[in-house]
C-alpha cells in the first residue's frame, strides 16, 4: 500500500506554497449551494455553453455540480451514467469502462479542461480512478461531437471541466465513510483577488471492500468469495489539483494547471462457472500527473486565440499470484507488468466573428504519445506516436430562426518508434454538418450527419497478447457514420424535454481474424484487421420536471439496438438494449429534503468462456434504488445519511463479477 500521508504532504506544500503568496483582502462572501455557470472554467470547455441560459450546446449533456452533489457521483464512471444513452461497465481488470450510444472508451476519449487524458497504449482509462470532487461540470459529447476536439471521436468525447472562483474566498470540504470500510475526505479552495484567482483541491477516497448481496454464490470449484465482503476489492485514490489565473480583461484569460493522482487497487477474482478466466491480481499502482497551460487572448474585437499546452504522464503496476492468499509472486516474461506513458501536446484555435452572422473556428492540434513496457524479465519495450490534426468548424445564423454549422479536419498518424515491428503513418478525414431551426416558445428542432475516424492505438496494431497475436502494423482507421435529429424545448409548465433518434454505421471495425501462422505456437494466430461492420441505431429521451416549490423529477431513457452486418454470430457487448435512469428531490422543509434514484436495465449482452455453452450471454435485467436524507441544521452544513441497492439485489455488469449489495454512506458537506 502507498503512504498517503507522503502523498498529501507532497500536495499540500505545493497548494499552501501558492495560497499563502496569494493574499485575500475582503470578507468571505454569502455560502453557496452550488455552481452556477461563472462558477465554471469556461476556458476549459471546447464547445460554448448553448444560446439558450442553462442549456448545453447541442450534441452535449452536461452533468452539472449540483447534479454531482445530489446524486452522490463521486467517480467518473458513476457522473456519465446518469446522461441518456451512456452506460457503465466493469471489466476483468476491474476498470470501470464507460459506453456512449454502445462506442467504447477508446472511441470515445476523455479530455480535462480539453487536454487529453487517455492512455497511450490502449486509448483507454479507468473511469473508477477519476474522482469528482474538485470538478464543476461533466460535459458528454455524441456522434455530432465538436471535430475542435482533435483526433478519435469516433464516437463522441467526455469532457471534465474544473471549478474556478467567482468570490474573493469560497470552498467546500466534505467527510464521509460507507459500508465495506469506505472513508473519504476532500476539500477544495478558491480565491479571487481583482484579475488574479486560485483554485485548488485535495480528495482521499478509501475502501477496504464491498457488501455482497443477498443470495450471492461463488460458483468456482476453489470458491474465494464466501463471506459477506467482497475479497481482493481494496481500493485507494487520492487526488490534489491546482490552477492559477490570470484576466487581464473580459476576452482574455491565461491559466496555469497541475493535477497529481495516485491510486491502487485490488482486482476481484471471478466467480462464475467458467473454469477459466481466474486471476488473482493487484495494481499497487495506477498514477497520473498532468501539467497544462491554457491561454485566450482577444485580439481586437472579433477574433481570438486560444493555446492549450500539456504534458501527461501515466504509470501503472499488475502483479498476478498464484492463489487467493496473494503470499506468492507470479512471475513470467508478462509479469510483473509495468507501463510508463508519456504524452506532449499543444493545440492552437483561432475563432473569429469578423463575418457577420458566422462564428468561425481554425484549431491546430499536436500530439506526441510514447508507451515504455518495463517488465523486468523481458526486453523494454519503447513506442511512439505522433498525431497531428487540422480542423475547420463554422457555426452561422441563418435567420428565420435557422442556424447551421458545418466543420471538417484532416487528421494523420505517424509512428515514429516502434520495437521489433516497422513503423508506418495513416490519415484521416472527417466532416460534419448539423442544421437547427429555432421555434421560440415551442422549442428547437436539430439534425446532423457526421463522418468521423479512429485511428488505432499501439495495442490494436502491436500486441501479441501474451504470445497468442500476430501484430498488424497496417490497421486502418475505423469510420463512422452518424444521422441524428431531435427535439429539444419546454411542452408544459416546468418542464425541459429533449428526445433525439440517432444512427450510426462503423466501416472498418477491428476485430479479431485467425490467420494461418507459426509464431504463436501452433498453425495459426489471431490478429487484429478491419473486418468489421456494424449498426447502431435507438432512441434516447432525457426530462427535467419541477414539482412546485419543494420538488423536482429527471429521467433519461435509451433504447438501442446494435447489429454486427458483417459476422452476426459475433455479437456486440457491454451495452444494454434498454436503459432507464430516475431521480426525484423533495424538500419538506427548509432544514430537511430527501432524494431517490432508480436505476434499470435490460438485454446486455456479455462475452462468456463457459466450456460447452455459447460464447455470449444476456445477463438478467435489473432495477436498483437508492435513497438518501438530508438536514441542513445551518445554510452552510449538509449532513447526508442514504442507502445504495436498498433491495440487496444480486446484479452483475461483467459475467461472474457481483456488483455491491445493499450499502450505506453518511457524509457532512461544509460549504462556504
Amino acid at each position: 500500500m502507498k503512504n498517503s500521508p507522503t502523498f498529501f504532504r507532497h500536495a499540500l506544500a505545493v497548494a499552501l506554497a501558492s495560497v499563502i503568496s496569494f493574499s485575500v483582502q475582503a470578507a468571505p462572501p454569502a455560502a453557496k449551494t452550488t455552481l452556477d455557470k461563472d462558477g465554471v472554467f469556461q476556458l476549459g470547455s471546447v464547445v460554448a455553453q448553448g444560446k439558450r441560459d442553462g442549456l448545453a450546446a447541442l450534441g452535449e449533456v452536461i452533468v452539472s455540480r449540483e447534479q454531482l452533489d445530489t446524486l452522490n457521483r463521486e467517480t467518473l464512471g458513476e457522473a456519465v451514467a446518469t446522461a441518456p444513452s451512456v452506460n457503465l461497465s466493469n471489466n476483468s481488470r476491474n476498470e470501470a469502462t464507460v459506453y456512449v450510444r454502445g462506442f467504447d472508451p477508446r472511441q470515445v476519449p476523455v479530455f480535462l479542461d480539453g487536454i487529453p487524458q487517455y492512455v497511450p497504449y490502449d486509448g483507454y482509462i479507468d473511469f473508477g480512478r477519476f474522482t469528482t470532487f474538485d470538478l464543476a461540470q461533466v460535459r458528454v459529447a455524441k456522434g455530432a461531437a465538436s471535430l475542435l476536439y482533435g483526433p478519435n471521436t469516433l464516437g463522441g468525447a467526455v469532457n471534465l471541466i474544473s471549478r474556478k472562483p467567482t468570490q474573493p474566498l469560497e470552498g467546500d470540504v466534505r467527510v464521509g465513510v460507507g459500508s465495506g470500510g469506505e472513508r473519504k475526505v476532500a476539500a477544495n479552495i478558491g480565491m479571487r483577488n481583482g484579475q488574479w484567482y486560485v483554485q485548488a483541491g485535495l480528495s482521499w477516497l478509501d475502501a477496504d471492500s464491498f457488501p455482497l448481496p443477498s443470495g450471492f454464490k461463488d460458483y468456482k470449484a476453489s470458491p474465494t468469495d464466501t463471506g459477506d465482503q467482497r475479497e481482493n476489492a481494496y481500493r485507494n485514490d487520492r487526488r490534489a489539483s491546482i490552477k492559477i489565473g490570470f484576466e487581464p480583461n473580459a476576452r482574455s484569460e491565461f491559466a496555469l494547471g497541475y493535477v497529481k493522482q495516485e491510486g491502487e487497487k485490488g482486482n476481484p477474482v471471478y466467480t462464475g462457472r467458467s473454469k477459466s478466466g481466474v486471476r488473482y491480481w493487484r495494481w499497487p499502482w495506477w498514477d497520473k500527473e498532468s501539467v497544462y497551460f491554457i491561454g485566450n487572448m482577444g485580439l481586437g474585437e472579433a477574433n481570438s486565440l486560444k493555446l492549450r499546452a500539456y504534458e501527461d504522464r501515466y504509470g501503472n503496476g499488475l502483479q498476478a499470484y498464484t492463489n487467493g492468499s496473494y503470499s506468492t509472486e507470479l512471475l513470467t516474461t508478462s509479469f510483473p507488468s509495468v507501463y510508463a506513458d508519456k504524452t506532449r501536446g499543444l493545440s492552437l484555435e483561432l475563432a473569429s466573428q469578423v463575418f457577420a452572422n458566422h462564428d468561425l473556428h481554425a484549431a491546430l492540434h499536436y500530439k506526441d504519445d510514447r508507451h515504455s513496457d518495463l517488465n523486468p524479465k523481458s526486453p523494454v519495450k519503447q513506442y511512439r506516436d505522433v498525431t497531428t490534426t487540422l480542423a475547420l468548424e463554422d457555426s452561422i445564423t441563418l435567420g428565420a430562426g435557422y442556424g447551421l454549422r458545418v466543420g471538417g479536419s484532416h487528421e494523420q498518424r505517424d509512428a515514429k518508434e516502434v520495437y521489433f515491428w516497422p513503423v508506418g503513418k495513416t490519415s484521416a478525414n472527417n466532416a460534419l454538418i448539423e442544421l437547427t431551426r429555432d421555434f421560440g416558445d415551442a422549442g428547437l428542432l436539430f439534425a446532423s450527419a457526421s463522418h468521423k475516424t479512429r485511428f488505432p492505438t499501439i495495442k490494436d496494431r502491436y500486441s501479441a497478447r501474451m504470445g497468442r497475436a500476430l501484430p498488424n502494423p497496417d490497421l486502418k482507421p475505423e469510420v463512422a457514420r452518424h444521422l441524428e435529429m431531435g427535439w429539444r424545448g419546454q411542452p408544459w409548465s416546468g418542464a425541459q424535454l429533449e428526445g433525439s433518434l440517432f444512427y450510426s454505421r462503423i466501416d472498418d471495425l477491428i476485430q479479431d481474424a485467425i490467420v494461418a501462422s507459426t509464431e504463436c505456437g501452433s498453425s495459426v494466430c489471431d490478429q487484429a484487421q478491419n473486418i468489421g461492420k456494424a449498426r447502431h441505431r435507438g432512441f434516447e429521451l432525457a426530462l427535467q420536471q419541477r414539482l412546485g416549490e419543494q420538488g423536482q423529477l429527471g429521467l433519461t431513457y435509451t433504447w438501442m439496438d446494435r447489429d454486427n452486418l458483417l459476422q452476426p454470430d459475433v455479437r456486440l457487448t457491454n451495452s444494454p438494449s434498454q436503459r432507464l435512469f430516475a431521480h426525484a428531490q423533495w424538500v419538506f422543509a427548509p432544514q430537511f429534503k430527501a432524494v431517490a434514484t432508480l436505476e434499470s436495465e435490460r438485454g446486455r449482452v456479455v462475452p462468456v468462456s463457459i466450456t460447452g455453452q455459447p460464447p455470449y450471454l444476456t445477463l438478467r435485467g435489473f432495477t436498483v434504488l437508492g435513497l438518501k436524507g438530508v438536514w441542513t441544521p445551518i445554510t452552510q452544513v449538509d449532513v447526508e445519511v442514504g442507502g445504495r441497492n436498498l433491495t440487496d439485489k444480486w446484479y452483475e455488469l461483467a459475467e461472474g463479477y457481483p456488483m455491491p449489495g445493499r450499502s450505506w454512506f453518511a457524509n457532512v458537506i461544509y460549504r462556504f
